[in-house]
């Protein structure tokens, strides 16, 4: 739970949804409903991440609703993912 906490953005304030630390990305989300999560650039490289970037470009192609990289996936598996990746 403590990395969906670390992970998730507040949509409801303009000045945190702009926000993303230097060396970071911010990603959405989720199937239907899109969640905002900031993640470390270095996940780009890791296997695991980079199916999730095909699967990304299989569905959108360079458009993304959201403005901003929309991962499609569930919100529990990308959670999963991003928690082994920072154990790595």
């Amino acid at each position: 739970m403590a990395i969906r906490q670390m992970l998730r953005r507040s949509l409801s304030s303009e000045t945190r949804f702009n926000e993303v630390p230097k060396g970071h990305l911010a990603v959405y989300v989720g199937q239907n409903e899109k969640k905002r999560f900031v993640i470390p650039l270095s996940y780009l490289n890791h296997p695991l991440f980079k199916e999730l970037l095909f699967r990304a470009e299989e569905e959108f192609g360079f458009h993304h609703p959201m403005g901003g990289l929309t991962i499609p996936c569930s919100e529990d598996l990308f959670v999963d993912l991003t928690s082994r990746l920072s154990r790595t």
